[in-house]
């Protein structure tokens, strides 16, 4: 049986489509040559977008380009320094007495604030009089006049109050310590301590002084005691002065009687020889004890400390004023200008103990 082909080989194929392709191209002369398809690979790498030329600035644009550069670009200015062997770097404030170190910016910008703070005290602003009520702040006097004709008040609230106010207090603590060169006080002393401020309005007002910015014109700490030591006189100490050039048995303080006991004049305790404050060695019963007083220097010699001392005095002990010419406050170790300021208060009969 004889089987019929159906389709054409590859070679008639090839032959027929040649063919055809001639025929065509004989028919139509005026018919363009058909283009083949290229190969999807070719076709891809034809479809990637050419990158863009940048234009060249002109020379006017690259200028003004140039001027808007932002500033961290450009070199920072240097400065020369120079070695100063034959100079210090610490350096001692005439106006709040700070030594600080030159150069240092922690100790420059400590410096600022204090000698701001010494000069012109710190300010008792609104913050602290909303919760004056609810950390036990009392005013104890209002409208009180001083040198200057200016009228403030005292108030007091205890050495651990809390809040902002507590806040306040210590960074004022902070400041007189720093300023009379003394130690912090202890905890325990903070416990059973009070302070008193004395406020001065910014601006004058016509309504309540709470209700303004004031500044802490002065302020004072006063703490509970039970013995003190008595000031010497000035004829005790000028027999001791002239005792001590004599023999050695007067100077040590040896037995003066013949009895075994010691001359009570030899006996007095130095306190500061530099401001020739002594004391005799007794204890004596003393209710009230002032470890701090402080007024910045703007408001001194205008009668604050004192004003501030007539107020602890009259109020630390509820419904017992004290009085300092009985004897019945001391004070610690004082500055020239405190001594000066027990002396003239206490009429001289203010006592000393040991903080």
């Amino acid at each position: 049986m004889q089987v019929k082909r159906t389709y054409g080989s590859r070679s008639n194929t090839t032959s027929s489509s040649s063919l055809l392709r001639k025929t065509t191209t004989q028919e139509s002369p005026t018919c363009s040559t058909v283009k083949q398809k290229r190969p999807l690979a070719d076709s891809l790498y034809d479809n990637v977008p050419t990158p863009l030329k940048r234009q060249k600035l002109s020379s006017s644009k690259a200028k003004a380009k140039a001027k808007t550069t932002p500033l961290k670009q450009k070199q920072k200015k240097l400065t020369q320094l120079h070695f100063a062997i034959d100079q210090s770097i610490l350096r001692t404030c005439p106006l709040c007495d700070l030594s600080y170190t030159k150069g240092a910016p922690e100790d420059e910008s400590l410096h600022r604030a204090h000698c701001a703070r010494v000069r012109r005290g710190m300010e008792w602003g609104r913050e602290e009089e909303r919760e004056s009520a609810k950390v036990g702040v009392i005013e104890i006097a209002s409208q009180v006049k001083i040198a200057t004709g200016e009228r403030g008040r005292i108030i007091s609230c205890p050495a651990e109050c809390t809040g902002k106010t507590g806040s306040k207090i210590s960074a004022l603590l902070q400041t007189i310590n720093l300023s009379l060169s003394s130690p912090p006080l202890t905890q325990e002393c903070l416990r059973n301590s009070k302070i008193y401020m004395f406020l001065l309005p910014q601006t004058p007002t016509t309504s309540n002084s709470g209700s303004g910015r004031e500044k802490i014109a002065g302020c004072t700490v006063v703490q509970r005691i039970s013995t003190a030591m008595a000031i010497a006189s000035p004829d005790e100490v000028a027999k001791i002065n002239g005792n001590s050039g004599g023999d050695s048995d007067d100077a040590k303080g040896g037995d003066s009687n013949g009895d075994g006991d010691e001359n009570p004049e030899q006996r007095l305790v130095a306190v500061d020889s530099g401001t020739g404050l002594f004391c005799r060695p007794d204890p004596l019963p003393t209710h009230m004890g002032i470890p701090r007083l402080f007024v910045p220097s703007t408001y001194r010699r205008q009668g604050i400390a004192s004003e501030l001392l007539n107020a602890a005095a009259a109020t630390f002990v509820h419904g017992c004023p004290l009085d300092p010419k009985r004897g019945e406050v001391a004070f610690t170790q004082p500055t020239g200008d405190g001594k000066a300021l027990m002396t003239k208060w206490g009429s001289g009969a203010a006592r000393i103990y040991e903080e």
